[in-house]
């Protein structure tokens, strides 16, 4: 017997965009764990961690991670047909990946009828935007991604292990 072939989500039965219908789920524990990494140039992360990640503006890391949590709690108004959910848990965590890079980690939690997959990206990545709002001065050479689901727990599939609580 053939699987069924996947199907995308967000159309109506005549193809035009639409929400999903989630009122019939089970409310259910959910969570979901995303990354982005910063990558700077070397002369800019090594002045970067001579700061201490402080820039004129302030913070670096602080903002990134009070800029993301706001975006997880926003997300329904950036993604169209995201359902406004409420949140239970955000943490966000950034720290040096290797000699050059921020790795930026975002786990959010809900007790919801459907997931924060895309909360948690939404997150990681104004988190990265924030980064770079912040450090655009040092450098217009900073690369952002890639931005990606790590894990997902609840719903009708888990995807990933990594510890979401633990981010």
């Amino acid at each position: 017997m053939k699987a069924k072939p996947k199907q995308l989500t967000h159309l109506d039965p005549a193809g035009r965009p639409a929400m999903v219908d989630v009122s019939a789920k089970p409310v259910s524990a959910r969570e979901a764990c995303a990354e982005c990494r910063v990558r700077f140039p070397a002369a800019v992360a090594l002045q970067l961690r001579a700061s201490g990640l402080k820039s004129a503006k302030g913070g670096i890391v602080e903002t990134a991670i009070i800029a993301g949590t706001m975006a997880v709690k926003r997300t329904h108004e950036l993604i169209p047909f995201c359902h406004p959910l409420p949140i239970d848990g955000c943490r966000i965590a950034i720290d040096w990946d290797g000699d050059n890079a921020l790795r930026i980690v975002c786990a959010v939690k809900t007790t919801h009828r459907t997931g924060v997959e895309m909360e948690a990206l939404t997150g990681a990545t104004v988190a990265a935007l924030t980064v770079y709002d912040m450090c655009k001065a040092l450098s217009h050479r900073i690369v952002l991604g890639p931005a990606r689901l790590l894990a997902k727990q609840g719903g009708k599939h888990d995807f990933g292990k990594h510890d979401i609580g633990a981010a």
